[in-house]
């Protein structure tokens, strides 16, 4: 067998075996934890069922610790994460502020009062949500396909899957499944901007957790945990209707601010050792001898 071919052969066997590790996962803590159905209890499964097929895999074909994927912690990561959330949360309150600016949506009391506690367990739910998809759509699987097909290549696809998935979502609608593929596509371009998880990890969770905070519907998911809610006076085409912003034209205008955020933004490069070359290793000649 050649080569490339060789490689490719591999590259093929380790993506389905991380997919197979993760399905396999995923059915375990579902019936180990009993929370088929619970969004909550489907959230920590992915997060646990991404945990171990990163790192079973890296351990069976690179024998490379669970950070190796791009979660190891330094004044790097914290910066990139910072980053992270600095455009998450930015551009969610943009494309709330806009519309209330404008006068087509305003602020209103909630029918649904949440009870006490309900904003902590959130916050960490949609950190856990956040992080868990992080793993599974850009940890081994995206860094092995990266490494052997390039950028474009893998980014576009993942980015399209990371919509697919979506799909089951209440109240989903074709605009919003292609602006979700725009995050996943955002997400791909800040691991390869900066090689580590933190960036994209800290822009998914400052969206996520902002959206619910104004009281709007997340990828048709409502969390009501302020008491308020946004009402909106503009047309489903602004508003996202019951999938709420994500299926607006306003996501789809930030989302081209965001991607110049992330090409822009003094980020911190770190080495990845999934998707970046070995260093060549340094030969040290003999020194011609000194003439006597």
């Amino acid at each position: 067998m050649t080569g490339p071919r060789k490689d490719l052969t591999r590259v093929a066997l380790a993506l389905g075996v991380y997919v197979v590790l993760y399905v396999a996962a995923q059915i375990v803590f579902f019936w180990v934890l009993g929370v088929t159905g619970e969004l909550a209890g489907s959230t920590l499964t992915v997060l646990l069922g991404a945990l171990f097929a990163n790192w079973l895999a890296l351990r069976i074909y690179e024998n490379l610790p669970l950070p190796a994927v791009g979660l190891g912690w330094s004044r790097a990561s914290a910066e990139n994460l910072g980053m992270g959330l600095l455009g998450g949360i930015g551009s969610a309150c943009v494309v709330i502020a806009v519309p209330l600016a404008l006068g087509a949506a305003h602020l209103a009391a909630s029918a649904e009062r949440p009870e006490h506690g309900t904003l902590p367990f959130v916050i960490l739910l949609l950190a856990v949500g956040a992080t868990g998809e992080e793993l599974l759509f850009r940890g081994y699987g995206f860094q092995v396909l990266l490494a052997r097909f390039g950028a474009f290549a893998t980014i576009l696809p993942v980015g399209v899957l990371f919509a697919f998935m979506h799909g089951a979502n209440p109240n989903a609608t074709w605009f919003g499944l292609a602006n979700t593929a725009g995050f996943g596509f955002l997400f791909g371009y800040a691991f390869l901007r900066t090689r580590d998880l933190w960036l994209p990890i800290g822009i998914h969770f400052g969206w996520n957790l902002t959206l619910p905070l104004f009281g709007v519907n997340l990828s048709g998911l409502r969390m009501g945990i302020t008491g308020h809610e946004v009402v909106w006076t503009a047309g489903n085409l602004w508003s996202g209707g019951a999938y709420g912003p994500e299926a607006s034209v306003l996501t789809s205008g930030v989302l081209v601010v965001l991607f110049w955020y992330v090409w822009k933004a003094p980020l911190r490069r770190q080495y990845s050792p999934l998707t970046d070359p070995p260093a060549e290793p340094v030969v040290c000649e003999p020194s011609p001898p000194l003439p006597s």
